[in-house]
């Protein structure tokens, strides 16, 4: 194996002038640097990844922590595209990405925190926690530089990423508003995600803003899952046929409830008028087509590597992150 001895014999220049070349020092004459990466990619150089770890004290590894990965979950894609997101710009600043996953059982013996300091990261992304996981303030607190995806926490080591929820959840119940709605159902997620309390949160603007009165017996939790989806829409249609229109706070969730209202023996959109969250893959092909939020999940996990590795290499960095969010009109509300 080639070694940096190697080059800086063939180069005719110290050893520390080829490691200081090979690391991007400035200190180094341009000129000398293009010679010595020249011979350095002629010999076949590879760097040693754990003795510059051992000398730098960092690994180039960025860890990404899911919690409970299923396959039923990954039929919304969104962690897919997220994780894409991350590993295009990781990639692209030279890091690695290391996927580590956590269940319930797992947790009994070791924290996230003891999951990132075994698995050697420099930082870590995570996603998919509850608000009330008992080990998530612990890794805060660490000294780990952490990026969270929609967890609204904050500090020194600490930033978040998110969408703009409580906007397109506003802009997805105007719309049913403008097309003559005046009683809309919100099958949400569940009290633990805080994407949930503020698309409820856009829900109440939107109603308000129009001189439409709350109502909380037509709001239930699908956990965002299609399931949860159909059972909620179900229910919610039963008791309050009043009901013609629904806000479901994930596209999952619109699925099943497309699922129950034709379950009952109602059309979508002509007796039932049905808008999700995400914008995930499937939504374009169902029958109707579903009108829905557009989230930017791929710029999600971007943005998520591209601050974490900022916080990594000294730089200062938005500490809370939004992006902007986009309703996606198709075939699945009708006027009243």
């Amino acid at each position: 194996m080639t070694t940096i001895k190697d080059i800086a014999r063939a180069a005719k220049v110290s050893v520390t002038t080829v490691s200081r070349a090979l690391n991007g020092y400035s200190d180094v004459n341009e000129t000398t640097r293009v010679k010595i990466r020249t011979i350095a990619d002629q010999l076949g150089y590879s760097p040693n990844m754990a003795a510059r770890s051992l000398v730098s004290k960092k690994t180039k590894t960025l860890g990404l922590l899911l919690s409970n990965v299923t396959r039923d979950s990954s039929k919304d894609n969104i962690a897919f595209e997220v994780l894409c997101g991350m590993n295009d710009r990781a990639g692209e600043l030279d890091y690695d990405l290391v996927l580590f996953s956590t269940t319930p059982q797992k947790q009994k013996m070791k924290s996230y925190k003891t999951l990132c300091e075994e698995r050697g990261v420099d930082g870590v992304i995570i996603m998919g926690i509850r608000l009330d996981d008992p080990y998530l303030k612990e890794i805060v607190s660490s000294s780990i530089p952490c990026v969270l995806i929609d967890i609204p926490l904050e500090g020194p080591n600490v930033s978040y990423v998110t969408s703009d929820n409580t906007k397109g959840a506003f802009l997805a119940v105007q719309h049913l508003i403008d097309h003559g709605h005046r009683h809309i159902g919100l099958i949400n997620g569940h009290a633990q995600a805080d994407v949930s309390l503020l698309r409820l949160e856009g829900y109440r603007q939107a109603l308000k803003e129009s001189g439409l009165s709350f109502d909380s017996s037509i709001v239930l939790d699908g956990s965002f899952s299609e399931g949860g989806g159909e059972d909620a829409a179900r229910r919610l249609l039963q008791t309050h046929p009043e009901v013609t229109a629904l806000f479901c706070a994930s596209d999952l969730m619109a699925l099943g409830a497309m699922k129950g209202v034709k379950g009952l023996g109602k059309r979508v959109p002509e007796d039932i008028s049905i808008i999700g969250f995400d914008n995930i893959g499937l939504t374009g092909y169902c029958t109707p087509a579903l009108t829905t939020v557009h989230q930017d999940k791929y710029g999600m996990g971007h943005h998520a590597a591209q601050v974490l590795i900022d916080m990594l290499e000294g730089r200062e960095v938005e500490h809370h992150l939004v992006l902007p969010t986009e309703l996606m009109i198709r075939e699945s509300v009708a006027k009243v």
